[in-house]
């Protein structure tokens, strides 16, 4: 995490938006430890935004989802609580409570929607698979399907589990087309509507905090920044854009062992980008 070369006020001294961004986050984040441990009630999965044609998405998701952090890792609060601390405080004082407040939040929503615009458009093939499958079965096709999709949830580990070694193997043995087809129409019809609710929700103020960070590095380009694993000053624009290109290549890589939202964090870049600029043409420069 990069970090500027002044020291943080006393909390007190905090600018009331990001005291209140702090507390707030800090409060949500303890109420899921509890929730989920004394109630067993899972706050991310009602707060998190989901997968746009999940049963389980609502619009309320993408302001919610920005106040959620990973509840088995403390670092992803602490990365990002961090980051508004340092950074935020500095824009707030330049741009005022109100405004500041609505770039945050503008981020945040901008790193949803670019986040559900993408997982929207990378599981497509799937969707549009299983909609066709299901208007015109084809054992052959099926086959194909269980080749290149594999279930995402255990639901669907133990329907296939129970369904493709026995019914279906039978009914292809005994050469009973029909009820072979009904059987792959049934499994991919319990998939349709499966796959999109086990797709995990996105969650945390990244989004929010990458805006943040490309807002400091327009104001302030020059300032110098101390990045981790990074012994020497790096200027601001240089961080952020470096910290932007390897979201890039994250986002397109999709390394199995990943399961960062990269592309919220670019939807969140992309729309403080473009904030920044618009307040600029009416406005001056800070460095």
């Amino acid at each position: 995490m990069a970090y500027e070369q002044y020291r943080p006020n006393s909390f007190r001294s905090l600018p009331l938006v990001v005291k209140n961004l702090l507390i707030l986050n800090v409060l949500v984040y303890l109420v899921s430890q509890i929730e989920s441990y004394f109630f067993n009630i899972n706050l991310t999965d009602i707060l998190g935004l989901h997968f746009p044609l999940s049963e389980k998405f609502h619009l309320y998701q993408l302001i919610t989802c920005m106040f959620m952090h990973d509840q088995t890792s403390l670092f992803h609060i602490l990365f990002n609580m961090f980051a508004l601390l340092m950074f935020g405080k500095i824009l707030e004082s330049v741009w005022g409570p109100k405004r500041f407040l609505f770039f945050y939040i503008v981020t945040g929503i901008g790193a949803g929607l670019l986040h559900s615009t993408v997982s929207y458009y990378e599981n497509k093939p799937a969707i549009d698979f299983i909609n066709s499958y299901i208007q015109n079965p084809d054992l052959n096709d099926f086959n194909v399907f269980l080749g290149q999709f594999k279930p995402n949830s255990m639901d669907l580990v133990n329907h296939y589990n129970a369904v493709i070694p026995t019914a279906f193997n039978n009914a292809l043995s005994n050469n009973n087309i029909p009820e072979a087809l009904k059987i792959s129409v049934d499994y991919m019809q319990t998939y349709k509507i499966d796959f999109p609710n086990s797709l995990p929700p996105a969650i945390g103020a990244s989004g929010a905090i990458f805006g943040i960070l490309v807002a400091f590095g327009m104001l302030f380009p020059n300032t110098e920044l101390y990045l981790m694993f990074i012994p020497i000053p790096i200027k601001a624009k240089y961080a952020v854009i470096l910290y932007g290109v390897i979201e890039l290549f994250m986002g397109v890589a999709r390394f199995s062992w990943d399961n960062i939202a990269h592309f919220a964090h670019l939807g969140g870049a992309l729309f403080g980008f473009i904030l920044v600029k618009y307040w600029q043409k009416g406005g001056k420069n800070f460095y």
